[in-house]
């Protein structure tokens, strides 16, 4: 069953009162809450906090949302915070190159209405994967990127992200670093899976290197894209145990194997509005 529901994601400067606050506002417009997640950062005295309340009795109408809440709540607390609703899903461009298995599991995900979120376009700057997408209805655009090209290509790609309306974008093994002018159109909404447990065994050719190092265990990490290469906010980590039986294929597919599944988390996490983040961190709530 699909939620008619309004979610609010805030973080401000600790104090008493706060939950008492928020939630008085929502049933004081009679909205029954149906989840509520609160944490407090002692170190950074922070408190922050992911609220979701059914609005099908709510007594405001959802476009007056923003602005009341802003009134009576969020001014006079000083809060930094977003509202989301559930009946509008994320538009989600994927970005790959000619790695298949982050893609392949996404649109698997997206044909089983696993995930309720749309994907109207996917960009790649290789050809080989347009038919993996096309039948399903999305649109398909080959961009090739190099050295040379890279500013067309990527006044190209912002053109398409505008067109079609996207808000958040998966770099599904997409083998290009974005510019920073690229990235500040989607702050906090690009969503990288990177072949190892970050710092760890960087470059084209991380399994091989884990493999002549003897790990015991390799991992994935998913994060939010920022200027800094691979140093933005992490949402997602996981490890996947080694012996030493195992060859480079066999490293090849568990990293591949946890790299869908970390960035399945991570995606996750993102569609529903469960990630805040503050500074270079996250707080991704259940």
């Amino acid at each position: 069953m699909t939620r008619n529901s309004a979610i609010v994601l805030i973080s401000c400067l600790d104090k008493k009162g706060l939950v008492n606050t928020i939630t008085h506002f929502i049933s004081k417009y009679n909205g029954n809450i149906i989840d509520l997640e609160q944490h407090v950062d002692q170190h950074e005295k922070m408190f922050f906090m992911r609220i979701e309340w059914d609005l099908t009795n709510f007594k405001i109408a959802d476009n007056k949302i923003q602005t009341q809440f802003n009134i009576e709540v969020a001014t006079k607390l000083e809060m930094q915070w977003s509202l989301h609703f559930s009946t509008q899903p994320v538009a989600m461009a994927i970005f790959v190159s000619k790695y298949s298995h982050c893609l392949f599991d996404i649109l698997a995900r997206y044909q089983s209405k696993e995930w309720g979120f749309k994907i109207p376009l996917v960009i790649s700057n290789h050809p080989d994967l347009e038919q993996a997408v096309t039948p399903l209805g999305i649109d398909f655009h080959y961009i090739p990127v190099d050295k040379n090209n890279k500013k067309q290509a990527e006044t190209q790609q912002l053109q398409l992200l505008k067109k079609h309306k996207i808000n958040t974008i998966v770099l599904a093994r997409y083998m290009q670093i974005l510019s920073e002018n690229l990235i500040q159109h989607f702050e906090n909404k690009i969503i990288n899976i990177h072949h190892s447990f970050l710092p760890a065994f960087p470059g084209a050719k991380p399994y091989h290197n884990a493999y002549e190092r003897g790990v015991k265990i390799i991992g994935a990490t998913s994060h939010y894209v920022t200027a800094d290469l691979d140093a933005g906010p992490i949402i997602a980590q996981d490890v996947e145990p080694i012996r030493h039986t195992d060859t480079i294929a066999d490293l090849v597919r568990k990293g591949q194997d946890i790299e869908k599944i970390v960035l399945s988390k991570a995606i996750w996490s993102h569609i529903n509005f469960k990630t805040l983040v503050y500074k270079n961190r996250t707080i991704v709530f259940e």
